[in-house]
């Protein structure tokens, strides 16, 4: 499908984005990157654009030529950047969504994918793709949430309006990986720990540890992205694992695999976060997908690539990346 083909993939220097584009070089793709900053290391034979999405006519321009579109860029943080700057995760995420769709939607590509959020579900123990619009987004979400949601409506619209029948949604879990953004003060949980872990003799932690949460490695991500596009899945599909762990679980692995005899500090009087969010991986198995990288493998080689890029994240730090 991809051989030969042009491939857009916006946020392409991020976590996802990285994973993403090695997998299509090695299908073929004639891959080009969007993205606010030219990564260092791009990989031979792939482009680079800078585009910031929030301006409809940067997101017409790099469709235009292209044959399948990836819109992997997002806004992440900490659930403390979530509930103190609630604007700086909406607004541009809304733009990205709108403009991007509609840009693809003009340039004629063959198939544009969506890249979701687990924000988009209200709390409950297991999320279904098709409880989404029965329920509204978890107050921890709601700003993010929202706008997330924003963007699979688009895709209904353009159906039911144009008869397009050719976006692919899907609502990745927990993601970490190479590349993650791995600074404490907004990263997520799995790189925060990570680095926190290097970086001091006592691993301190918001809550208590029982929160739940379910994870999935960058590169099964992108994965599942591929196969939802090969397949032509209009549906909303989840990725993640389908299993549950404690943060107690994670903390035990990263500590584990820090190589440092760390003593763990529970802030039992911070936010930890809705109790359980668990993915119901079964639409996506039914249609052949599952994940390939443990927890506990993809914890390892999430700090063993950390301890050896230090330098690149540096330069990174920033609200602007990828999923």
């Amino acid at each position: 499908m991809f051989n030969n083909q042009k491939v857009l993939v916006t946020g392409g220097g991020g976590m996802i984005g990285r994973s993403l584009v090695k997998f299509l070089l090695e299908k073929g793709a004639q891959v080009t990157i969007a993205d606010l900053t030219e990564p260092s290391d791009l990989p031979k034979g792939v482009g680079y654009v800078k585009a910031d999405l929030r301006y409809f006519d940067q997101c017409e321009a790099i469709c235009n030529g292209q044959d399948y579109v990836f819109n992997l860029v997002g806004v992440k943080g900490s659930p403390k950047m979530c509930a103190e700057q609630p604007a700086d995760f909406m607004v541009p995420m809304l733009q990205f969504n709108t403009n991007m769709m509609e840009a693809a939607r003009r340039a004629n590509v063959k198939w544009y994918l969506y890249t979701s959020s687990v924000g988009v579900y209200a709390p409950a123990e297991v999320f279904v793709e098709d409880s989404v619009w029965k329920t509204v987004p978890s107050p921890n979400d709601r700003f993010a949430g929202w706008a997330k949601r924003m963007g699979e409506l688009q895709a209904e619209a353009y159906a039911i309006q144009y008869g397009l029948n050719n976006v692919s949604i899907v609502r990745p879990a927990n993601v970490y990986g190479n590349y993650d953004n791995f600074n404490p003060a907004n990263a997520m949980v799995v790189p925060s720990l990570i680095r926190k872990a290097q970086e001091n003799d006592v691993l301190e932690v918001w809550g208590d540890g029982s929160t739940i949460r379910d994870f999935i490695h960058a590169d099964d991500v992108a994965l599942g992205m591929l196969f939802a596009v090969e397949n032509k899945i209009t549906q909303p599909i989840n990725l993640g694992s389908g299993k549950g762990y404690s943060i107690k679980e994670v903390v035990d692995m990263v500590v584990k695999h820090s190589g440092k005899d760390l003593e763990v500090k529970w802030l039992t009087d911070k936010p930890g976060g809705d109790a359980i969010r668990l993915f119901d991986m079964t639409r996506a198995r039914s249609y052949g997908f599952d994940i390939s990288v443990s927890l506990e493998e993809g914890i390892q080689r999430t700090t063993e690539w950390f301890m050896n890029n230090k330098e690149i994240l540096d330069k990174r730090y920033n609200a602007f990346v990828d999923h």
